[in-house]
């Protein structure tokens, strides 16, 4: 039994309290062929106590034991509007998740960049980071200890913009020029440092995403599903942001772990830009720092697999 759990796919990740951070998470814990690490917050699409104890208790809900969750205190440079971060509030006290008082899911009692620092470091061998939020937390540990650098094959990250319009709005956001997607907007400086190192980059950035927003369709098929509970949580989830236009940013990126063949992707050479309007956007540049950007999803292919992988999954 030990071995097989061995043999799985080894998953840190890192997400930072968003409606579709949690719908990640779940889907990533369906996956028969990952196991999952550790999980860090990161407080920046969310408010971070709720944020923690909605991930804690996704965990208790699907029976997951001996995963532990750590609270990262890092602060990002533009924070994220208030209207999308109280969303965790919500979600924190969705009747499925507290079918009891007590959440079973370890917390960790260090700051989430020592956490995965720690757990880096105890890898025998180089492993994939999944980050559907700012690369903050990532960006700290890496400071405290550089040596896990070399303990990171890969990270898969749902961030950027390449050729398309960022999602930062220049209104209220003090003139920024429609750069910069939000995830490196909220700390520049982090995506930038990650780009210094020499670890594999592979992206979803908003070029893919734009392409697969969460459809009336998917919801009305997710809702013939009510009966599972995973269907249920997740119906629930999308009814706080149905009335707005909603994609599948981060789910997409965690689909990319369990089927990497339904995607293509490019190379670029890239640049983070840091300071100015811009801030936040990553550039294109000849020259820069080498990335993998998923370019393609089969659609069909994609929705099937989420709604199967939510329907099959008894808890």
């Amino acid at each position: 039994m030990m071995d097989a759990a061995r043999s799985k796919q080894p998953i840190l990740m890192i997400h930072d309290g968003g409606v579709d951070d949690y719908l990640s998470l779940v889907l990533l814990l369906t996956m028969d062929h990952v196991r999952v690490l550790g999980i860090a917050v990161t407080p920046a699409d969310c408010y971070i106590e709720p944020a923690v104890s909605a991930t804690r208790k996704i965990l208790d809900l699907m029976g997951v034991e001996g995963v532990t969750v750590a609270r990262s205190d890092v602060r990002g440079v533009n924070p994220f509007p208030r209207i999308f971060r109280r969303d965790a509030f919500t979600i924190d006290h969705l009747p499925i998740l507290n079918q009891t008082d007590e959440i079973r899911a370890p917390l960790s009692p260090k700051n989430a960049p020592d956490f995965v620092a720690d757990i880096l470091r105890a890898q025998p061998a180089p492993i994939t980071v999944l980050e559907t939020g700012p690369l903050t937390t990532l960006a700290a540990a890496l400071d405290l200890a550089p040596d896990i650098e070399s303990k990171i094959k890969e990270i898969v990250w749902m961030g950027g913009a390449l050729n398309v319009m960022g999602n930062v709005d220049p209104i209220m956001e003090g003139g920024q020029d429609r750069t910069a997607e939000w995830n490196v907007y909220w700390d520049p400086p982090a995506a930038a440092r990650v780009w210094q190192t020499r670890i594999s980059l592979i992206i979803c950035p908003l070029d893919l995403t734009n392409h697969v927003p969460v459809t009336s369709a998917f919801l009305k098929q997710l809702g013939r599903q009510y009966k599972y509970p995973l269907s249920d949580f997740a119906g629930q989830c999308y009814a706080l942001v149905v009335h707005q236009d909603y994609f599948f940013w981060d789910l997409l990126t965690t689909a990319y772990i369990g089927h990497p063949e339904y995607f293509t992707s490019k190379e670029y050479e890239t640049e983070i830009i840091t300071h100015g309007k811009s801030q936040g956007r990553t550039l294109v540049k000849a020259g820069g720092r080498k990335i993998r950007a998923l370019d393609t999803v089969d659609l069909t292919k994609f929705y099937s697999y989420v709604l199967e992988s939510w329907r099959r999954w008894k808890v």
